[in-house]
């Protein structure tokens, strides 16, 4: 067909390579995390040395 441009190999894979990686950056960054808001206590620990 005259009216496809000639595409090489080089050229499809460079694409597909930035499609697989567009797909997994929108992938990974459009995961929603759920925020904890919990209050952690320390404790203090004492040690009892006996010498």
């Amino acid at each position: 067909m005259p009216q496809m441009a000639p595409l090489s190999w080089l050229t499809l894979f460079i694409f597909f390579i930035m499609i697989y990686i567009i797909f997994n950056i929108v992938n990974y960054y459009s995961f929603l995390y759920s925020i904890k808001t919990s209050k952690k206590t320390s404790k203090k620990i004492s040690y009892n040395w006996k010498w």
